[in-house]
């Protein structure tokens, strides 16, 4: 009796070690991914628990026992998985032990200001974009970042992250700060500090050059531009200032325009010297631009319509090669 029941318990062990080593060695599975979410501090029954409710194991206490042969089941990170019903166990083990959770991609191009970043920031986190926002603008937010402000306009820097779907709003805003950051070098402050500029000015007049050049080769000429106005105390007159003002992008900016946000401090016809703060997320092209402009000394330009610009040294040169563009364009003078 005794032999015939050693013989059953052996039997029994035997298959399920068959078992578990098929289930670990299974396929790649079927069907689409299903997620799973795991909480932090979830056990491994628990996390066994989510996979069989979701068809993504048949059999949750195999799961555990091959987890623990396997010395996994201490070691698993939360986060939000995916997983096709029937894929080995041994894949799904590597997965969680590496962390390797579902990504969203947060692409930031360059001259992106918050009213545009703020949407795509709602789109991988879930949250409203007036949410989004109210925190990009918060001085309280600003100064916890570290960041000149006012807000963190200018300092989410421009660049594609992958991040955990569900990602909170303020993992999202400190990675980007941390990324300008690492861009900001004392290099960069040291240059600053020589010219006599602080690190808001650099980056507000950076996101300038980044809105206005469309020829990448032509920010250091730019930059001289803005450079030698701001010497001398004449308005920038910068378009891309009075567009942020205005709060919409107009293809043709007109002089009603401009006086429609007079009182505005970005309304850099208005106003003389730098605005209060960045209009847009420049990259280090522009940051190095802003810090090292070109020697010329230039004071107006104009654009053609190919984008590139003409530059000029007088009022007179720079009204004759506005009528003549005008006058190729087919456009009224304003």
């Amino acid at each position: 009796m005794q032999c015939r029941n050693r013989k059953r318990a052996w039997r029994g062990t035997a298959l399920l070690g068959v078992a578990l080593v098929a289930a670990g060695c299974g396929g790649a599975g079927k069907g689409e991914p299903l997620q799973v979410t795991v909480p932090p501090g979830a056990s491994f029954g628990q996390i066994a628990d989510s996979l069989a409710a979701r068809d993504i194991i048949g059999n949750k206490l195999f799961f555990q026992v091959y987890g623990r042969v396997k010395g996994a089941a201490g070691s698993l990170k939360p986060g939000t998985y995916a997983f096709k019903q029937g894929i080995a166990w041994d894949s799904i083990l590597a997965d969680l032990e590496a962390g390797r959770v579902v990504t969203a991609k947060l692409v930031i191009p360059e001259a992106f200001d918050i009213f545009k970043i703020a949407p795509r920031i709602a789109g991988i986190t879930r949250v409203s974009e007036d949410s989004v926002l109210s925190l990009m603008t918060d001085s309280a937010v600003t100064r916890r970042l570290g960041v000149p402000g006012p807000t963190l306009e200018g300092y989410l820097y421009p660049a594609t992250y992958s991040f955990p779907v569900n990602v909170s709003v303020d993992s999202v805003l400190k990675t980007l700060v941390a990324t300008y950051r690492r861009e900001w070098t004392p290099a960069r402050q040291a240059r600053a500090d020589s010219i006599g500029l602080s690190e808001r000015e650099v980056v507000t007049l950076a996101s300038i050059l980044e809105r206005e050049a469309k020829k990448l080769d032509e920010m250091p000429i730019m930059s001289a531009v803005y450079h030698n106005r701001l010497r001398i105390g004449m308005p920038l007159q910068a378009d891309p200032t009075v567009q942020y003002a205005l709060g919409k992008h107009r293809e043709r900016l007109t002089y009603t325009a401009i006086d429609s946000v007079a009182g505005n401090p970005y309304n850099t016809y208005k106003v003389r010297g730098l605005p209060p703060g960045p209009i847009a997320s420049p990259s280090a092209r522009g940051i190095d631009a802003a810090l090292r402009p070109d020697s010329a000394d230039y004071l107006y330009f104009v654009a053609r319509p190919d984008g590139s610009h003409v530059f000029t040294r007088s009022l007179a040169e720079h009204n004759r090669e506005k009528l003549a563009i005008q006058r190729a364009r087919g456009t009224t003078p304003q």
